[in-house]
């Protein structure tokens, strides 16, 4: 089962090392500096067939330029999404306690920048845990699914 990956985050340095982080556990990783790069997620209702998810595992920044981490996954999930509600984590080196607890509040696994490789790797083992192989993912027009490190 080979498994999807999107990471958002603005800091180049960081998306290349998580990008390299997945690849090299063998995810296949789409990777933006914010969720505005990304045409799929421009939708205001989750584009994806009800039986398909888009990833299996969502790694994202909470403060990017053009839209919070935060706000993306509220969004996505408000608007049907089915692929980042189960295997999220958002990411912050400037955590309010107002936004960890919602962080918490919608099931994101929350990392402290600087994070701890070994901390993303044993959520990346947990992950796969509860990533169900039958499961199908979208394939997008116009996207590679090879894509990493945009921007």
């Amino acid at each position: 089962m080979r498994l999807r990956a999107l990471v958002f985050d603005d800091d180049e340095k960081i998306r290349s090392l998580l990008t390299l982080i997945l690849e090299s556990r063998g995810y296949t990783v789409l990777s933006f500096p914010d969720p505005t790069c990304f045409s799929p997620f421009q939708e205001a209702v989750c584009p994806c067939p009800p039986d398909h998810v888009c990833c299996d595992i969502l790694i994202t920044d909470n403060v990017m330029p053009n839209m919070k981490g935060l706000d993306f996954i509220s969004e996505r999930i408000r608007n049907g999404c089915r692929g980042i509600v189960r295997n999220k984590a958002v990411m912050s080196g400037t955590w309010s306690a107002v936004d960890l607890a919602y962080a918490r509040s919608l099931g994101c696994r929350v990392f402290e920048k600087p994070f701890s490789v070994g901390e993303i790797l044993g959520w990346l083992d947990e992950c796969e845990k509860r990533t169900d192989p039958s499961r199908k993912l979208v394939e997008w027009p116009g996207v590679s699914l090879n894509y990493a490190g945009a921007g």
